[in-house]
């Protein structure tokens, strides 16, 4: 049995919820969330980790910020309209990655963020919650969507926890690039 605890770059995948223009203007911790998910990404272009974008009704509330939007590479998109980004539609994608760790990120935490890592987390996958890549309007709202995603079995973590544990080892060309990135 693997470690919940442990990361292992063959097995992750990093998921983008709902990082879109008009929800992000309402958030304000966006700047520190947009910092964390890109060093996530960069991180996942060095160590080969697939991203998922979703978005909430993008004809409403426009696309995925510029400011995230620019750093992502080759990634899968998935729109939707349900608050919990798990449909039929998602769990093929997973399928097709073949992996069981997910590291979400997004908005807001304590209604999609939360109903995707709870539903995720009840679908047999190892999720990890980066706390400082998810932010929601109201701190009380962000506080009870990681206490709640904490009881049904999330890790609760940071993009630098996270970095640091995929990258396992210092000296490495992926450790050089990454490395100063985290200043």
């Amino acid at each position: 049995m693997l470690n919940k605890y442990r990361l292992e770059p063959q097995d992750t995948l990093i998921m983008i919820i709902d990082v879109q223009e008009k929800l992000m203007a309402a958030m304000k911790d966006k700047e520190r969330v947009y910092k964390n998910i890109n060093l996530l990404l960069e991180t996942g272009k060095q160590l080969d980790i697939p991203v998922l974008v979703t978005e909430q009704y993008p004809r409403g509330l426009g696309p995925t910020v510029h400011e995230v939007a620019e750093h992502l590479a080759d990634y899968k998109y998935m729109d939707k309209v349900t608050f919990s980004a798990c449909n039929e539609g998602l769990f093929d994608i997973l399928k097709e990655f073949g992996r069981k760790t997910v590291l979400i990120t997004g908005s807001e935490t304590h209604i999609c963020v939360f109903q995707t890592a709870r539903d995720l987390t009840e679908a047999g996958y190892n999720v990890h919650l980066v706390k400082d890549a998810v932010c929601s309007r109201f701190d009380e709202n962000y506080e009870n969507g990681i206490q709640l995603m904490r009881e049904s079995g999330a890790v609760i973590t940071n993009a630098e926890t996270v970095v640091f544990d995929l990258l396992k080892q210092s000296g490495t060309p992926q450790f050089k690039v990454i490395s100063s990135l985290v200043k």
